[in-house]
């Protein structure tokens, strides 16, 4: 295989893990300002779900050698930074 062509997959694994990341805000932006409040039962099994979903696709995407492990870490932080963030812009 190409160098050329491992490149072209790293890039497409990993925008497709940060688009399903950019999913998951939006879910829960979504679920925030329609549906139910952070204290929810239902808000947080979401949320536990569709975090332990895009966990398991980066450890195959590592698995695989896609990405490197500390840019599916950085990932994972990055979202829990902004679904904090947005928790608490909603708490206010």
């Amino acid at each position: 295989m190409s160098t050329e062509l491992v490149t072209s997959h790293r890039e497409k694994a990993f925008a497709l893990l940060q688009a399903d990341a950019e999913k998951i805000l939006r879910l829960i932006e979504v679920q925030m300002e329609n549906l139910t409040m952070p204290q929810c039962p239902l808000y947080e099994e979401v949320l536990d779900t569709q975090m332990f979903g895009l966990s398991r696709e980066i450890d195959f995407a590592v698995r695989l050698d896609l990405i490197e492990a500390e840019q599916g870490k950085a990932l994972l932080e990055s979202l829990e930074r902004q679904l904090t963030a947005l928790h608490d812009a909603w708490s206010k």
